[in-house]
């Protein structure tokens, strides 16, 4: 017990400030008071056991302070300015442990109340300026949450330097000034003295790299924009990533008021890449124009025309060179790149994808498989595996005697035909002359899938012959008799000229959709298209004529199954918009019939889609609460907005990983809870949030709901599958495919969506993804949001559509095709192999210091393929990039610092 007591005594030697005088109350005294209560001392002393306490030290600091104090209560005013200088003193040079309150202020709190009172008292003068400094320094260990009397004081006593009181003193002043703020503004009281004094901890904050504390200050008193001129070389890019990570947890018109501050830091940092990526997520053309032309450098401006490319941006430039890259001309041959640098060009059948041998055979005299259906499902397979390849052992082959096509039936010929678009994808002119002896063909469905197949050939890519214009704009493709033809050119178009806003095709298209003698199947096709073409871009024009055609054409014409598309083309154009959209939705509301309904969720869905916006999510899930009894004829899809909304769940929680995390666990109560209609569109959901990224726990699931006892769930669940592993050759999800195929051997139609699902888990041979999000994950393709609710749109009724005779509708996932590579280029644009870590990527924003970006990573010769949610970093500093992501087409300068290596 000795040798313990020596022990602490040494310790506690020279410590007399930084240990808190509490500590002692739970050792020593209590030997005293049990001494105390054996001999029966008396109870009074129970009350000031602190004076025998204290150390030496402390107990000379006390009694300094306390003389100090009653200096200030004398009538001699010489004495004031020396005092308070000298309490001033010990409370800045006071050390304490990082837990403890400092000395000086714990002796000082009891004379809190009365050196108020002496404030009160004071003429005004310096002396009374510098007991309010004092006064405000004690508030904030004094005063209660209410009173706010550090803020008080300090904007009673003015100063320049508020850090010298220290970090926790200035982040105690900010948090009092957001909650003055709020009830100032409530009030909508005066508050620019706040602001002031908030504008003068900025510079504090940022010295000390609390760039958070600085953002979230100016944020709650919504004087974001004022940020940019305190910061510097060292700050901004902290800064800058800060802010753009909080975009998806702000509320409108926070989120955008953040993002156009951020792009302003980048831009005067002449940061132009970053620049150009925060302008592209503000949708704004102009901004993206005025970034685009801010720079001479002729390479970084076609590094950043990659970055406009890649959302589908359709920028015009004189120069020919930065053209190419606007217009992604060489995209194909960077792609034919990779594929040999990989060894894949060899074409892939899909009995290659199917390896029918693996597969349980159940097959017996009473198993007879539909082989036009058959035939049909290769012919989607065989389009998406060797999607841009160019190569393939159906469709290009020599032997014209036995063509493929005519091995398919009526719309199947369409659907064969139109996938030598998908062959060909952004190769334009190698596509045009294999399609063009189809345009001469007799058959309408063949020359309906030539249409199509020019259009698909033409998504994501734009040439200056503008072929897909000359053809399908022609009489004879968009004036046809032939119904097929004519909805085949006007999808052509819309997949040719997604998001490219060509003011020629609304007085192509607009007649179209307002003409109510025409089907109601062509109206709407034209309507998506046009939603296609001006996607995001609330068009005004499009807008009304949709509008009005609502409200013209009679209920029958309404209740046709086709259209949904013409209510999806009005949404597409409000994707991303917010509040945009509020002025369609009150106008939706004169429209009596309950497709108007539909409409409005799903506008409101689009509106908000990749936000994360929590109280669009609640307002979708409590339309999933309603039950609505659809089994009378009358009635039929009046619940077709619930499947709107279950996929509006997953478009607006797919931009933030919480929220779509929380998503997920939202789709299993509607599994277990909901009615049929929203049952059977969760997987669908659960495809579109997890889109080319299989997470285990979502394909398990969603492998659980492919043998659900009702067969829609199934089918909407084996498709999904295929969506959440598109491009990835994920092999547990092959394997699970297969174990399907020969689950439903006997069921042609969930045997066909099967064989669609393990064509888009081998897309493009496992090189190209449909994920929405680019650059880092943090902007979201609006064509390819497009395209993917279109597919989904039309599997939620999967037996009127995909599976009936409107297959050709899967087409419609070009829009979100890309390939995921990462390739390196030099200032010529010539593909340049430079060594990278590929690894997954880390969340640093906020962290201190120079983190890792990546973890687990691999070195790898580019070019190379990244999966969702991984990073590459240059593996040295030979090679400067010129793009702030390495993803895409990367531009690389040589560093003139580049001492070689050790």
């Amino acid at each position: 017990m000795v040798k313990e007591d020596d022990k602490s005594t040494k310790l506690d030697k020279g410590k007399g400030k930084a240990v808190d005088t509490p500590d002692k109350k739970d050792g020593d005294p209590s030997k005293q008071n049990t001494g105390k209560s054996s001999t029966g001392a008396k109870k009074d002393k129970k009350d000031e056991p602190q004076e025998e306490e204290l150390s030496e030290e402390d107990q000379q600091l006390k009694s300094e302070l306390e003389m100090l104090v009653e200096r200030l209560m004398e009538p001699n005013t010489e004495l004031y300015k020396p005092s308070l200088e000298a309490i001033k003193n010990f409370i800045r040079t006071s050390t304490s442990s990082m837990t403890a309150v400092p000395k000086p202020l714990k002796f000082l709190r009891s004379h809190y109340p009365s050196m108020t009172e002496l404030y009160e008292k004071w003429p005004a003068g310096d002396d009374k300026v510098a007991l309010a400094d004092v006064l405000s320094v004690l508030g904030m260990t004094y005063s209660d949450e209410d009173t706010l009397d550090s803020l008080k004081y300090r904007l009673l006593a003015p100063t320049e330097d508020l850090g010298s009181w220290g970090h926790e003193y200035v982040r105690h002043l900010a948090l009092e000034i957001g909650a003055e703020y709020a009830s100032r503004s409530e009030k909508e009281a005066d508050t620019k003295d706040l602001t002031d004094l908030a504008l003068s901890l900025v510079p504090f904050f940022l010295k000390h790299n609390a760039e958070a504390d600085a953002v979230d200050l100016l944020l709650e008193l919504e004087i974001i924009e004022e940020l940019p001129p305190f910061l510097d070389e060292n700050t901004y890019q902290r800064v800058g990533l800060y802010m753009v990570s909080m975009v998806p947890l702000l509320s409108p018109p926070d989120d955008k008021t953040t993002l156009e501050t951020a792009h302003s830091i980048y831009r005067k940092f002449n940061k132009l890449a970053q620049a150009i990526t925060l302008a592209i997520r503000l949708n704004d053309l102009d901004l993206i124009q005025e970034d685009f032309d801010a720079t001479d450098d002729q390479v970084l401006k076609k590094q950043l025309a990659f970055l406009v490319s890649r959302q589908q941006i359709w920028l015009d430039t004189p120069d020919e060179d930065i053209g190419e890259c606007l217009n992604n001309t060489n995209l194909s041959k960077y792609f034919a790149a990779l594929g040999k640098e990989l060894n894949i060009l060899d074409p892939k059948t899909p009995e290659d994808i199917y390896k029918s041998h693996l597969e349980s055979s159940r097959g017996g005299p009473g198993v007879t498989v539909d082989s036009a259906k058959q035939n049909l499902a290769n012919s989607f397979v065989n389009s998406f595996v060797n999607a841009g390849f160019g190569t393939d052992k159906l469709m290009l082959v020599e032997d014209e005697s036995n063509s493929w096509v005519f091995k398919n039936k009526d719309l199947g010929m369409l659907s064969a035909t139109a996938s030598i678009g998908m062959l060909h994808q952004w190769n334009v002119e190698l596509g045009l002359g294999v399609v063009d002896k189809y345009t001469y063909a007799n058959e309408d469905y063949i020359k309906a899938g030539a249409a199509l197949a020019i259009g698909i050939l033409n998504s994501g890519v734009r040439t200056e012959a503008d072929s897909a214009m000359a053809l399908l704009a022609d009489e004879s493709y968009l004036d046809s008799k032939s119904p097929h033809i004519r909805v085949s050119a006007i999808m052509g178009l819309g997949l040719a000229y997604a998001g490219s806003q060509r003011i020629e095709l609304l007085d192509l298209l607009l007649p179209i959709v307002s003409d109510t003698s025409l089907s109601m199947h062509i109206s709407a096709m034209a309507a998506l298209s046009l939603g296609l073409i001006f996607v995001g871009s609330s068009n005004g024009d499009i807008t009304s004529t949709i509008l009005q055609t609502l409200m013209e054409r009679d209920d029958s014409q309404l209740k046709d199954k086709w259209g949904r598309f013409l209510a999806l083309g009005l949404a597409l154009l409000f994707i991303g918009r917010q509040e945009d959209a509020d002025a369609t939705l009150e106008t939706l509301k004169a429209v009596e019939h309950p497709i108007a309904k539909h409409t409005g969720v799903l506008v409101d869905a689009c509106a908000y889609a990749g936000t994360g916006n929590v109280l669009k999510f609640q307002s979708m899930l409590h339309l999933c609460n309603e039950h609505i009894d659809s089994s009378e004829d009358e009635k039929k899809d009046d619940d077709l907005f619930q499947s709107y909304a279950v996929i509006g769940l997953a478009l607006i929680a797919m931009g933030e990983d919480i929220g779509a995390e929380m998503a997920l666990r939202q789709f299993g109560h509607l599994m277990h809870y909901g009615d049929g209609v929203i049952r059977k569109t969760v997987p669908l959901a659960m495809g579109l949030l997890s889109a080319s990224n299989p997470q285990i726990k979502v394909y398990d699931t969603l492998s659980r709901y492919s043998h659900d006892n009702d067969i829609d769930v199934a089918i909407n669940a084996i498709f999904a599958m295929g969506l959440v592993g598109a491009g990835t050759n994920n092999a547990r999800l092959a394997q699970l495919l297969r174990q399907l195929a020969s689950y439903y051997h006997r069921d042609p139609n969930s045997l066909f969506m099967v064989r669609i699902a393990q064509g888009l888990l081998h897309m493009g041979k496992g090189t190209l993804s449909v994920n929405p999000f680019h650059t880092d994950r943090s902007v979201l393709s609006r064509v390819a949001t497009a395209g993917l609710v279109t597919v989904l749109v039309s599997l939620v009724d999967a037996k009127s559509f995909v599976l009936d005779s409107a297959h050709y509708l899967l087409y419609f996932l070009v829009t979100a095709m890309h390939p995921r590579f990462l390739i390196t280029l030099d200032e010529n644009l010539e593909p340049l192999p430079v060594n990278v870590r590929v690894g997954q990527a880390v969340d640093v924003v906020g962290q201190a210091g120079r983190p890792k970006t990546i973890t687990g990573w691999q070195t790898q010769n580019t070019p190379v393929l990244l999966a969702y949610g991984e990073r590459a970093e240059l593996e040295d500093d030979e090679y400067i990039s010129l793009s702030n992501t390495l993803e895409g087409l990367v531009i690389l300068k040589k560093n003139p610092n580049w001492q070689g290596r050790d």
